[in-house]
């Protein structure tokens, strides 16, 4: 599977273009990950359509193919064929190159019995303890073993169904479990499981593999095990965080923007904030159109917090909007402690924002300059290339590689909406 290196490439953006036209949202990252690693629990072909391409994806089918798995890509359409697993290890190297990449435990657990992986890498948001995700499987009947970074898990006797409650709702302890369950002998039951709308897309693929789940989207899932998955052709939801991302760009730059392929229902906690900006927001069945061509207003206290609340990942892509809000607008970050590395950042443009612990106030102000930035996450580096659509001058985004992890080349996806960017080698 080809990928496009991005280690050294920078992103140049010439500022205040307006944005506006129609395009596409692409396939959603936080879904089609743990989609590639429910592949491993299957015996046959498995065709995953509106597949992003993104490194992170790409890094998942180099674990599957580690574990033996055969994968084919071409545009959006990803092909896995897992009838015969050769391994249960995934390298260290594999697991650093992004931070979901723990999910493929409980996969892995459910088609082998065994497993054995280092702990994974990706952004650095702080920390984001598997704890809850060890004490489920143990209460699956798997034994865990730690030594110099390195989970070895098996499961003797089989996997087998328990009821788990989870002290936070964990997207990823959830699609842990769920996986893990699919195999597993008996009922598994998850209270106070998360509900992201990713959690749904997998539970209806693993339903159209053959699995026996229920409850998902609510905060208790049912699953019942089942003696074997088989393939299936699936389509990839939306990402909602892209969405987020393109209205953000349209709302900054006072244009106007028609999102094709989108949910709105995904981002009902969003949408809210942008009519509180002055925007005009239509949501349709499959699109969402924003008009943001008044002036941007402040908006009243945003919290970060577990669907259906609104998303951390939107966080610093609307906190970048909001630099140019008229008035004093306030974020509580209650999901990861370190998310307002980006601050740092926007305030080399001009913005003027003041963050401390899980508080950050944002002033808005008349004008953004551009300026040679560094894309500190992956959210943290779109938020970076939303305030330069607006900026004075020409902005240098520099650490692209962040920003490849969950959006399909970013610059053209803009340019198609009057966006003047263009990728560079450094």
């Amino acid at each position: 599977m080809k990928r496009r290196e991005s280690f050294m490439q920078r992103l140049v953006i010439e500022g205040e273009k307006r944005i506006s036209g129609e395009i596409e949202v692409q396939g959603a990252k936080n879904s089609a990950l743990p989609l590639l690693a429910g592949c491993v629990l299957v015996k046959g072909e498995i065709v995953l359509h509106n597949c992003p391409r993104l490194s992170d994806v790409f890094a998942a089918c180099r674990i599957l193919t580690c574990l033996g798995c055969r994968c084919r890509s071409q545009g959006n359409t990803v092909t896995v064929k897992s009838y015969e697993l050769t391994g249960s290890s995934v390298p260290d190297e594999l697991m650093r190159e992004m931070r979901s990449s723990i999910v493929f435990l409980g996969a892995v657990l459910g088609r082998t019995g065994e497993c054995s992986l280092s702990f994974p890498g990706g952004c650095e948001l702080g920390p984001r303890p598997i704890d809850m995700h060890i004490s489920a499987l143990k209460q699956m009947g798997v034994s865990i073993k730690e030594e110099h970074g390195v989970l070895s898990c098996s499961c003797a006797r089989g996997l087998r169904g328990a009821k788990i409650s989870l002290s936070f709702p964990s997207v990823g302890a959830t699609e842990n479990i769920m996986l893990a369950a699919c195999l597993a002998k008996g009922d598994t039951v998850i209270y106070n499981a998360a509900r992201e709308p990713e959690i749904s897309d997998l539970a209806n693929f693993l339903n159209a593999c053959g699995a026996r789940i229920s409850g998902h989207g609510s905060s208790t899932v049912y699953i019942t095990g089942v003696k074997s998955l088989h393939g299936c052709e699936y389509s990839v939801m939306p990402d909602r965080i892209a969405a987020c991302t393109m209205l953000a760009a349209a709302a900054v730059t006072n244009g106007e923007i028609s999102l094709k392929n989108a949910r709105s229902q995904d981002i009902d906690s969003v949408i809210p904030v942008f009519d509180q900006m002055g925007c005009t927001v239509y949501p349709y069945d499959d699109r969402i159109y924003l008009c943001g061509k008044k002036p941007l207003r402040a908006v009243k206290t945003i919290r970060t917090m577990p669907y259906p609340g609104f998303p951390t990942d939107a966080q610093a892509i609307i906190m970048a909007a909001l630099t140019k809000a008229q008035g004093t607008s306030v974020i509580v970050e209650n999901i990861f402690e370190n998310r307002y590395r980006h601050v740092d950042e926007l305030v080399r443009m001009g913005a003027d924002i003041k963050a401390e612990g899980k508080v950050a106030v944002v002033e808005g102000v008349k004008r953004l300059y551009g300026a040679s930035v560094r894309a500190t996450d992956l959210r943290g580096g779109a938020a970076l290339a939303v305030a330069a659509l607006a900026a004075e001058g020409q902005t240098v985004l520099t650490n692209v590689k962040l920003i490849d992890r969950g959006y399909e080349e970013i610059e053209k996806q803009l340019s198609l909406a009057g966006a003047s960017v263009r990728r560079e080698n450094s």
